[in-house]
């Protein structure tokens, strides 16, 4: 590791290190109330364009041409709307297939560094590296526009929000690779990402509030059940931003309604930290399990099923909550 990259690191530390004071009760960590704060406008033609960008490097599967390019865009523009010295690339190697060595980044930023009151947001930035669930060329990498873009592509414009309106609470964005690795079935080649950075924090003792983790955010007529994982870790912050969707009139999408629990990479943050995650993701429930987008880990999964609407009420729940619902903690 050369020098710079151990100041930029040291640098980068110090501003999360704020976030691990004493532990807050868990009645404050995740206590909400109506703030009376301006919310900035969430603009969904932004967060598609984010996407857009994404999907025109191509597949992002780790080893992948479209993998390096996406990697370098996101760090740039987190950096121009967090600063160089408020983002980190966690750079890992995972042993893959075969004995495939997998070089893989997740990328956290952080905004309001200032503040010890932190959140968490984060999505997944990798796509699949094949296409399990299409009729034919199964083994070819997919573009993911859904199931990796939509997520990054929100967070990116909330990352452009605080940049112009800064938050009043800390916020951490973190954007894990290697989520969409495995083989069917195969859960220990997924979430290869949260593993590590949960194994390896970046910031010992790092203990924000809680987290939202976004995967499948985007697509056309989208529903987003309350996923069970999240109702068991953190119904407090569940309850709260379906009850946000409701008043703003976002209720067709995240539906007031039992989902199914889903293994994602907020169970990894959760039992391996004790973090308090909740996942948002589309998903129609079913005896069965879970049910997702017909284009889920197919070639369909392209620009063509991104919906304006969905990004927009995902953005707005999520910028009311941030901006204008969680309660000030009394060390602020």
């Amino acid at each position: 590791m050369n020098k710079s990259i151990v100041f930029t690191f040291f640098c980068f530390a110090a501003f999360l290190l704020v976030g691990c004071g004493e532990e807050e009760s868990s009645n404050q960590r995740l206590s909400f109330q109506e703030q009376g704060q301006f919310v900035p406008d969430f603009n969904a033609d932004s967060a598609y364009h984010f996407i857009e960008k994404q999907v025109a490097f191509g597949p992002r599967n780790p080893g992948s041409k479209g993998h390096l390019k996406g990697r370098n865009y996101l760090l740039d523009k987190l950096r121009e709307y967090a600063s160089e010295r408020a983002v980190y690339p966690q750079d890992f190697t995972a042993e893959g297939y075969n004995g495939e060595i997998l070089e893989l980044t997740n990328i956290i930023a952080a905004f309001n560094t200032q503040s010890s009151d932190r959140i968490m947001l984060c999505a997944h930035w990798d796509t699949r590296p094949r296409a399990d669930k299409a009729d034919i060329n199964k083994q070819k990498p997919i573009l993911g526009a859904d199931d990796g873009g939509s997520g990054v592509g929100i967070l990116l414009e909330l990352a452009r929000l605080f940049q112009q309106h800064p938050p009043p609470i800390g916020v951490d964005i973190v954007l894990f690779d290697g989520e969409d690795y495995g083989k069917e079935g195969d859960l220990d080649n997924y979430f290869l990402g949260s593993r590590y950075w949960a194994q390896n924090p970046p910031v010992k003792g790092y203990s924000p509030r809680f987290g939202i983790l976004l995967d499948m955010v985007g697509g056309d007529g989208a529903t987003f059940p309350k996923e069970q994982y999240s109702m068991r870790f953190a119904p407090a912050l569940v309850n709260e931003l379906w009850s946000i969707a409701d008043e703003k009139g976002w209720g067709n999408l995240f539906l007031d309604k039992k989902g199914n629990a889903i293994s994602d990479d907020h169970v990894i943050v959760n039992r391996e930290l004790q973090l308090p995650t909740i996942d948002i993701i589309r998903h129609r429930v079913t005896d069965k399990g879970a049910e997702f987008a017909p284009y889920w880990h197919t070639h369909d999964d392209d620009m063509g099923v991104i919906s304006h609407n969905t990004l927009d009420g995902v953005g707005r729940v999520l910028s009311e909550l941030i901006y204008n619902r969680i309660a000030r903690s009394p060390q602020e």
